[in-house]
């Protein structure tokens, strides 16, 4: 029987697209889906080409500090965005409610639990946060993308599933045609620079200090530096003798995995999750400032098991960025056990688990 599914996947790229991934699976399904986001531009931006999906906004709030002098007025915007929850949920017959974390994710789907609908819980990192450890105690089942995180959520209703990918990331690629998009040279090794979607200026510092100590007749470079520093970014390799493609952003990833033989990135979940798809052998050099340092808990699992290696960004200095890239430039054996290592890790059918377990909960098929 289809299911009226509603995914509350707003406020960060590592929210939304995964969620946008689950409701593509559940459409291919016979689904029909609803995706909340958040009021920010960032969504709106993001979600622009998925015109098969539906999406609606409803408020983003952040919960302050138990004691706090702003808790009552969260406690008012709460109950307000959760009563426009409540209607919108109604008005689509919702059969289930899936928030992929956040505080975007709360209102639904306690709204969701008090119209007596199943209600799933999605969290990607290594450590849950804030407000997911409070959602967890109350919905249908909880869904963790690594086995890490399943220790910190109720034993009895938490599920290892993996972390699901953006469609686009699986598309077939034409490598060559990659190398030529990026002007690259196939004999090459390729490193990829990749901060986030706003760009790292520690990363970005890092590994421009390091440039003129990389052997360029071994390794070329794309960097993803981010609007803010990319005409630093780019003075920095005009004045080196390192091939390369620099670029606020990319918005076919996909292209960049194909052609990279190394990566240095933040550790996001889903920065992870796509490294760990391609195999990648990656630096990751955690955000120091994410909530709950959930990025350094996230590198730490893959570092433990030898599927990384990790620098915190007080480490970085160009001396020791380096050392650590030029070892792995001339290593080949280390950056393939590192790959395959990463590969292990990755969960390749992630959004059609987390379908299953939708539809074994709510009878749908």
């Amino acid at each position: 029987m289809p299911l009226n599914v509603v995914i509350a996947c707003g406020g960060t790229g590592g929210h939304l697209f995964p969620g946008i991934s689950v409701g593509e699976a559940l459409q291919r399904r016979g689904h029909d889906v609803l995706a909340l986001i958040s009021e920010k531009n960032i969504d709106a931006l993001a979600t622009q080409g998925y015109n098969h999906l539906r999406f609606e906004k409803v408020a983003a709030i952040g919960m302050p500090r138990l004691f706090s002098p702003q808790i009552l007025k969260f406690g008012f915007r709460f109950a307000r965005t959760m009563g426009s929850c409540r209607k919108i949920l109604k008005n689509f017959g919702a059969d289930a409610v899936l928030g992929m974390g956040g505080f975007t994710s709360m209102p639904p789907v306690f709204a969701g639990r008090r119209l007596g609908k199943k209600t799933f819980l999605h969290e990607s990192n290594a450590y849950p946060g804030k407000a997911n450890r409070l959602t967890a105690r109350f919905v249908t089942t909880a869904l963790v993308g690594l086995e890490d995180c399943a220790r910190f959520l109720p034993k009895d209703k938490t599920q290892v599933v993996g972390t699901p990918l953006r469609s686009s990331l699986m598309e077939p690629v034409d490598k060559a045609a990659a190398y030529r998009t990026f002007d690259l040279d196939p004999k090459l090794l390729t490193l990829a620079v990749m901060g986030g979607s706003q760009g790292a200026r520690g990363i970005n510092n890092a590994v421009c200090d390091a440039l003129s100590a990389l052997d360029s007749n071994k390794v070329q470079v794309i960097h993803i530096s981010g609007e803010a520093d990319l005409d630093f970014v780019r003075e920095k390799y005009a004045a080196s003798a390192i091939r390369h493609h620099v670029a606020a952003f990319c918005h076919r990833m996909q292209d960049i995995f194909a052609v990279t033989d190394l990566v240095v990135s933040r550790a996001g979940a889903s920065s992870l999750s796509e490294l760990a798809y391609f195999g990648t052998p990656a630096v990751l050099i955690p955000y120091p400032y994410a909530a709950d340092d959930h990025q350094l808990k996230n590198a730490q699992v893959f570092a433990r098991q030898r599927a990384a290696v990790l620098l915190e960004e007080r480490q970085i200095t160009g001396t020791c960025m380096v050392k650590v890239l030029n070892d792995l430039i001339r290593d080949s054996e280390t950056r393939e056990a590192l790959g395959r290592k990463c590969a292990s890790l990755g969960v390749r059918d992630a959004a059609e688990r987390i379908c299953d377990i939708i539809e074994a909960t709510c009878g749908g098929a």
